[in-house]
């Protein structure tokens, strides 16, 4: 006899589906599986035959053989305990095969026949809609992920005899519910509040900057002047994430195993990986490969605190995700490609021990210093927008009362300078500032006079490269955006030079 159902293998942050058939023959008592399996799935023949026995369904002794198809995608992940059991008891006479028909199983077995959450439900239950399911059942810790996605039923199951009890009809599961039009997508959280942050005028204003045009931030400055607060206080002057937005961040968290419970990201990512991270968790890697971290900040923010402490080989993987927006990972089981569109924001200090240059602290010598600051590379540099200067703080700014802006103030300056851009990039490839291509700076970068002579004499000056005079270009355009003009004057190119990298005007 003779039973199929459909399940899903994850292929990056993609899913595929894949075909989980059974047959029952004579011979000698065999459970062989096929279909260019990994070792996790292989073991599931063990796990289903003693969930399927403690459940109360006897298996006569006969040859079983269990094929996933298509054979050519490797098929990793416990996700394929549910739909192998199914398939089997229907193969055994519990279950009708057109009870199976159009049917999407994805969950992992406890040798009791419980039903345990996997990873990626949400791009599977993405890809059986596509494929023309008309009802899932997932685990039901992952039911309220599967329902976030619409045009398709979900049943969370908790264990096996209620998906077949659900099947046959003797006890029907009810539908997960997730009516996504009514959950709010909050920009960022309510606290921390850029109002807790005492002085650091200018960081605070460059960290404006870099969250109206999404520009990448490094901050300079000695230990304890707030470089960390105010890094973890830019999250919530971004805008809301649009639906579209969510669903796509959602999914790659959802492949990573770091979705919240109830189904969807609804806040911008901040990522603040240890300078120990290795390369691979970084951009993502492994035998099955996942997103690493600058894909789990994807539409949000990756901080990298301390950044000279990082390994130089790690760092520089940095370079092809800020320019394009993505990851490309090679393996010999085919080409992976993670989205990596992040705002990157980078703290260290001015030397190993965080003084210089005030003598009367630091210890460093001048070639120390330098070997330190050419820990992160010219190029590198080269690719970040901003650099804004924390000073140590005075005793006056830590104990003086009021006068600094919350961050719904900021936030509210931030939202206008992006409503501007919306309607400027409507219907290019554009939505921010800093996705501007060398050409699209011609069309909507108009800079007077007076700013253009400003920029020549930079440019022949300090040297720049041609990538720097375009970020230049993008910053001085946000910062006119933040003051509600469409054309780039003096103050605003003289302050986006201002906030150069030194190292970069060297």
């Amino acid at each position: 006899m003779f039973s199929k159902v459909y399940s899903a293998a994850i292929s990056g942050i993609e899913s595929r589906l894949v075909s989980v058939e059974a047959d029952a023959s004579d011979g000698l008592p065999q459970f062989a599986m096929v279909g260019y399996l990994a070792s996790e799935v292989r073991e599931a023949q063990d796990r289903v035959r003693t969930a399927l026995r403690n459940c109360g369904y006897r298996l006569a002794p006969r040859k079983i053989t269990v094929n996933l198809a298509p054979a050519d995608i490797r098929k990793s992940g416990s996700g394929f305990d549910l739909p192998i059991a199914l398939a089997v008891t229907a193969v055994y006479g519990y279950l009708p095969p057109e009870g199976l028909e159009g049917l999407f199983l994805t969950g992992e077995l406890s040798l009791d026949g419980s039903v345990h959450a996997v990873r990626g439900v949400l791009g599977m239950v993405m890809e059986a809609r596509r494929a023309g399911c008309t009802a899932c059942l997932v685990p039901r810790e992952n039911a309220q992920e599967g329902a976030v996605i619409q045009g398709i039923t979900v049943y969370g199951v908790g264990h096996l005899r209620e998906a077949v009890d659900h099947i046959t009809g003797v006890r029907r599961l009810q539908p997960a519910v997730y009516n996504i039009e009514e959950k709010s997508l909050p920009g960022g959280p309510a606290a921390p509040d850029f109002a807790d942050i005492k002085g650091q005028r200018i960081v605070k204003r460059a960290a404006e900057i870099a969250a109206a045009g999404m520009h990448n931030l490094l901050i300079s400055g000695p230990p304890g002047s707030g470089k960390t607060m105010i890094a973890g206080r830019i999250p919530g002057l971004l805008p809301p994430m649009e639906l579209e937005e969510a669903l796509e961040v959602s999914q790659i968290h959802s492949v990573a195993g770091t979705l919240p419970e109830d189904g969807i990201l609804r806040r911008r990512p901040f990522r603040m990986p240890h300078h120990t991270v290795s390369a691979a968790a970084l951009a993502g890697g492994g035998q099955a490969p996942r997103p690493g971290e600058i894909s789990l900040a994807h539409r949000g923010v990756l901080y990298l605190d301390e950044l000279p402490e990082f390994q130089k080989e790690t760092l520089e993987i940095l370079r092809q995700p800020l320019e394009e927006g993505r990851v490309h990972i090679a393996r010999s089981g085919g080409q992976f490609v993670f989205p990596a569109d992040f705002m990157l924001v980078a703290s260290r200090n001015p030397c190993r021990c965080g003084y210089y240059p005030d003598r009367s602290r630091c210890r460093c010598s001048e070639a120390e210093v330098t070997r330190y600051l050419h820990r992160i590379s010219r190029p590198l540099l080269d690719r970040i927008d901003l650099h804004a200067e924390a000073r140590p703080m005075q005793y006056g700014e830590l104990v003086g009362e009021g006068g600094a802006e919350t961050t719904a103030q900021i936030r509210a300056r931030v939202l206008r300078a992006h409503r501007m851009q919306t309607e400027r990039y409507r219907g290019s490839a554009f939505r921010f500032n800093s996705e501007l291509t060398a050409p699209a700076l011609q069309r909507y970068c108009a800079i007077d006079g007076a700013a253009q002579a400003k920029m020549r004499q930079v440019y022949e000056q300090k040297g720049l490269t041609a990538r720097a005079y375009h970020k230049l270009i993008k910053v001085a355009r946000t910062i006119a955006d933040l003051e509600e003009s469409e054309q780039i004057g003096l103050r605003h190119l003289s302050e986006a030079v201002s906030y150069r990298p030194v190292e970069a005007l060297m």
